[in-house]
Order: structure tokens, then C-alpha cells, then sequence
């Protein structure tokens, strides 16, 4: 009978320590998981609003993507402001020299996309690719316009689902982190940036896990 009394004490001892335990072991997995995917969203971000910067409209997909950042170059420019005659005037008052002001835009160099964003890593050839969570997984993206005031405003965005990141953790766990709205956690079952809704670059991510604007 008091064999049986410390296996059960020690039974429901087990548990309420895995009670404990087990939310701290998948939330210290989550946010591993979580901020490597991040860093691949930011790098994502990056290409994207260059290829918007380069192009006015941002890449339908990674394919497009890609190349965009192993060909592509920003133009450096100047502006400046400069006197110049103005022939009309001139004439029209009587030989008298007017002048009048331009800015003028000279072009000073050319640098490459790729070297600016990612130097001489090549990473960014696997940037569809989710770098945690179930194998072979990739992120979705999506890009296109919304409408406002008569004006076409390009969009795009990127996006995981969370249980694709956590899809080998605990299932209970995993239902309650689809469930999060919390101003300190991933809101929502998917980590995304960009919005095919509204016009906006960030990320839904707390600043804990890195940039999201």
C-alpha cells in the first residue's frame, strides 16, 4: 500500500512538473524557431521594397525575385538647382536677359542591388524557403495592387503559417499559439509581412524578434 502511495505521489508529482516544463520547453523552441524565420522575412522585405524602389512595382514571385537582386542596380543621383537664360522672356522684354531656374538631375553612379542589400552572402537564392519547422517548406508571396482614390498603390506580401513552424511540438500548445493576440507575441496562425490589404511593409512580429518596419 505504501509502495503503491509513492508511486502514485510520485506520478502526480511528474505531472505537475511537466505542466510546468512543457510550456517553457515549446516556448523556448517557438522563439528559436520564430526568429530564424523572421530574418528570412526581413530579408525578403528588403528585396521587395528595392525591387518596388528600382521598378514602382514590387516582384509577383521568387523567381522574378531573385534575378531582380542578382541583376538589377540602383541609380545615384543629384539634384541640384542651377541659373540658365530664359530665351522667351529674354525676347519678349526686349533683348533684356531674364533668367530663370531648373533643377537638374545628374546621374553619379550606379550600384549593385545585391552588393547593398547582401554584400557577398548568397542567401537570398533561398529566401522562398521556411529555414525551420517542416521540411521542404516554403513561403507563400504574393504581390498585386489595392485601390485608393482612383490611384493603383502596389502591395505584396509574405507569409508562414505557424504550424508549419511548429508542426513537431506539442499539438495543444501549438492550438493555443494560433490563438495569440498579445502586443509581446506573433498575433494570428501566421507570421507574415506585407499586406495584400492594406498599405503597409511590416511584419506582425513584437520588435523582440527583430525589425518589423
Amino acid at each position: 500500500m505504501i509502495v503503491l502511495l509513492w508511486v502514485l505521489i510520485g506520478f502526480l508529482g511528474y505531472q505537475t512538473f511537466m505542466s510546468v516544463y512543457k510550456p517553457i520547453q515549446f516556448d523556448e523552441a517557438k522563439n528559436k524557431r520564430y526568429a530564424q524565420v523572421i530574418t528570412r522575412l526581413i530579408d525578403i522585405r528588403d528585396a521587395q521594397l528595392a525591387h518596388r524602389q528600382v521598378t514602382g512595382v514590387f516582384a509577383p514571385n521568387f523567381e522574378n525575385l531573385i534575378k531582380f537582386i542578382d541583376t538589377a542596380q540602383y541609380t545615384i543621383t543629384q539634384r541640384r538647382d542651377t541659373l540658365v537664360i530664359d530665351a522667351e522672356l529674354t525676347k519678349r522684354y526686349g533683348g533684356v536677359e531674364t533668367m530663370k531656374e531648373l533643377t537638374l538631375i545628374d546621374t553619379l553612379a550606379f550600384v549593385s542591388v545585391k552588393d547593398s542589400l547582401f554584400r557577398t552572402s548568397t542567401r537570398y537564392k533561398d529566401m522562398m524557403n521556411v529555414p525551420v519547422g517542416k521540411e521542404g517548406a516554403k513561403f507563400e508571396m504574393n504581390a498585386g495592387f489595392i485601390e485608393s482614390e482612383d490611384i493603383k498603390i502596389p502591395v505584396f506580401e509574405a507569409f508562414v503559417k505557424k504550424d508549419v513552424i511548429l508542426y513537431d511540438l506539442d499539438k495543444d500548445s501549438r492550438i493555443q499559439e494560433n490563438q495569440v493576440i498579445s502586443v509581446d507575441g506573433v498575433n494570428g496562425d501566421a507570421i507574415r509581412v506585407g499586406s495584400m490589404n492594406e498599405v503597409k511593409t511590416n511584419g506582425n512580429w513584437p520588435k523582440t524578434y527583430g525589425d518589423n518596419e
